[in-house]
């Protein structure tokens, strides 16, 4: 009977990051939420359903990309850790800050942000790149997870 299975074709293929365009950063290193929330809310403008975006960073804390990884409706976006750290991984980041805006500008954490959170810092332990934060962003404000003490 085995002879008669049919070859399996397998791709070979090569993975890469595409830039898709790139902004001037004067700061260059991020030294605080305050200057994550800066750049995210430069990329972000004005939008009116929620992002979930990461921020790759080097060994000097120096931004090497950013990615949004998900668009959600006004209220909900859903993201799993494997799309949160490819291009981490694609980038070779020595870690990652993760934002979501909140249309709503209410940046309370809800239960759902503070599950992936965890997720997220649990995954990137395993593969060898920290999560320096999860900023919920608003309008005109913020708030740090990281300084709320869920990481």
């Amino acid at each position: 009977m085995e002879g008669n299975i049919a070859a399996k074709r397998v791709n070979i293929v090569q993975v890469k990051l595409v830039r898709e365009k790139t902004i001037l950063y004067k700061d260059r290193r991020i030294s605080s939420p305050q200057t994550a929330y800066n750049l995210f809310t430069e990329i972000l403008g004005d939008v009116d359903r929620e992002h979930f975006i990461v921020m790759c960073l080097d060994i000097k804390n120096q931004p090497t990309c950013i990615q949004t990884v998900h668009i959600g409706s006004l209220n909900a976006s859903i993201v799993h850790p494997r799309e949160v750290l490819k291009s981490a991984l694609l980038s070779n980041s020595a870690s990652i800050i993760v934002a979501h805006n909140h249309p709503s500008d209410d940046c309370t954490p809800s239960p759902e942000d503070i599950s992936v959170t965890k997720r997220l810092k649990e995954a990137g332990e395993i593969i060898g790149i920290e999560l320096m934060d999860h900023l919920i962003l608003g309008t005109d404000s913020f708030i740090s997870l990281k300084e709320k003490g869920y990481i």
